[in-house]
């Protein structure tokens, strides 16, 4: 790629004004509204994820505020930052003039990193901290100073920190230290077992939260593993596939995918250690998440962590065709990345919720908000619960502050919040509850109980989904529930 460093460094920097300006203007999405009740509440460890993510957000919110950009501040410079790492990465890895150009390039070129690099969730600091192992262990071939293995151990430590699939990194990187004759060498010597005690000790906290808790999350996460639904294993596999195709892009996907087969050809044919190292922190998470479509899906943003090592293999490719595809494959991703971000916050196009993602995940709340606190008003309710963890936190988010917001699951039981129920007690309520779940309210005495209608959330008249509303009478004690922050 025919760019200096200080061009390179330029589009990256306009890259990522662009990227704070779609983080401020675009809505938040159920899952980073309920991320940010985590920063309001912060706790080693939570149901569905180690802590990472609400660290970020309650840092990010101190320097911009409880509005979106304030929310999602970090994760633009993340990506900023990580391209920078990727690149490093890139050219101490990959034998080629402009490898780390190439391979920055390339991950900023999907969907993935684009849509990630303008929300915060889970995967925002994981992707980066996976990058920054990658980093450290590629000095490590570089130069042959042990000191990256303790830097190594930290990055992959808060990668653990920031979700469980973390954990695939540190079984990659054993892997690669096991097969691979260089990087054998090592196994005598303290440093890589100073930098795996570090990460241990990072992670910690969190496996002390779960033993005090019960181990709900290690449960909920590890849960997953023992589905096995051979007949339906084709089509889990097919929509992994496609997803991936299309998060990817479709370019990038055979660009990334043809550097993995080189970097493991090299790998057995030549013992190439970075070539090993790649192959190993490419096909692990893969192969994991191959064998989880065989008994359930696998959501579209869970093989995330493949991206970094597979965008540095990538740079790697040799030859007139790969040559040619990389251009166009960049600019093809950062077109389909720009009208992602266009249709986020003006929504141009017309698009029915099923094709629009963006409709359905950030489309029409505010609105929703309103006509909820109308309709609380016109049934005399003093509170608003929901059923569903999202839709409270959203509902926290946008009702006025002195609406009581009350989520209902046995999941807030794990959060250091106020109990619910002692602001539901003999009082009447309105309860959302989305009509795609089953008709029943969060309550276990439907007695208490009035349907009085159904609601619509909607952006530009076109439908995103639909809520039934309950008018209700709480009761104290009688279902585990949280009273929600407001901002």
């Amino acid at each position: 790629m025919r760019l200096s460093t200080r061009g390179a460094l330029a589009v990256l920097a306009a890259l990522t004004l662009l990227r704070l300006a779609v983080a401020a203007f675009a809505p938040l999405s159920p899952d980073e509204a309920y991320y940010w009740v985590w920063s309001r509440a912060l706790a080693p460890g939570y149901l569905d994820h180690p802590p990472m993510v609400a660290l970020w957000i309650r840092a990010g919110t101190a320097l911009a505020g409880q509005g979106a950009l304030g929310v999602r501040l970090l994760a633009p410079f993340a990506a900023a930052f990580g391209s920078v790492l990727l690149a490093r990465a890139a050219d101490d890895l990959v034998q080629k003039p402009g490898a780390g150009l190439l391979a920055a390039g390339f991950l900023n070129a999907t969907l993935l990193l684009g849509v990630g690099a303008v929300t915060m969730t889970p995967d925002t600091p994981l992707l980066f901290f996976w990058t920054a192992t990658l980093f450290a262990l590629a000095r490590l071939c570089r130069s042959g100073n042990g000191t990256w293995w303790l830097v190594a151990g930290l990055a992959a430590g808060l990668a653990l920190c920031s979700k469980y699939t973390g954990l695939l990194l540190v079984l990659a990187v054993g892997l690669w230290l096991v097969a691979d004759p260089g990087a054998r060498r090592w196994l005598p010597r303290w440093q890589p077992w100073a930098g795996l005690l570090i990460a241990a000790l990072l992670f910690l906290p969190t496996v002390l939260w779960n033993a005090r808790h019960g181990w709900p999350s290690f449960a909920k996460q590890g849960g997953r593993a023992l589905v096995w639904q051979p007949a339906a294993a084709a089509g889990h596999f097919g929509e992994l596939l496609a997803g991936q195709i299309g998060l990817a892009t479709p370019l990038v996907f055979a660009l990334g995918l043809a550097g993995i087969c080189l970097a493991l050809r090299r790998s057995f044919r030549y013992r190439d250690s970075a070539a090993t190292l790649l192959a190993a922190a490419t096909i692990v998470p893969a192969l994991v998440f191959v064998e989880h479509a065989l008994g359930d899906r696998v959501q579209a943003n869970w093989p995330a962590i493949v991206y970094p090592g597979a965008a540095i293999a990538a740079a790697g490719l040799t030859g007139r065709v790969w040559s040619r595809l990389a251009i166009p494959a960049i600019g093809l991703g950062a077109a389909l990345v720009l009208a992602v971000y266009v249709q986020a916050i003006a929504a141009p196009v017309p698009l029915s919720g099923r094709r629009d993602p963006t409709l359905l995940r950030l489309g029409g709340w505010p609105r929703l908000a309103a006509a909820i606190d109308a309709a609380r008003r016109g049934a005399g309710a003093s509170y608003v619960a929901s059923d569903e963890y999202g839709e409270a936190a959203e509902l926290a988010r946008l009702l006025p502050p002195d609406v009581p917001v009350i989520g209902i699951a046995p999941r807030w039981a794990l959060f250091a919040l106020p109990d619910g129920t002692t602001a539901m007690d003999g009082r009447p309520g309105l309860l959302v509850q989305n009509t795609r779940r089953d008709a029943m309210p969060g309550l276990p005495d439907a007695a208490f109980a009035t349907e009085i209608g159904t609601i619509e959330r909607a952006r530009r008249g076109i439908p995103a989904d639909t809520y039934r509303l309950y008018r209700i009478i709480g009761r104290r004690g009688s279902v585990p529930s949280a009273l929600l922050p407001h901002p």
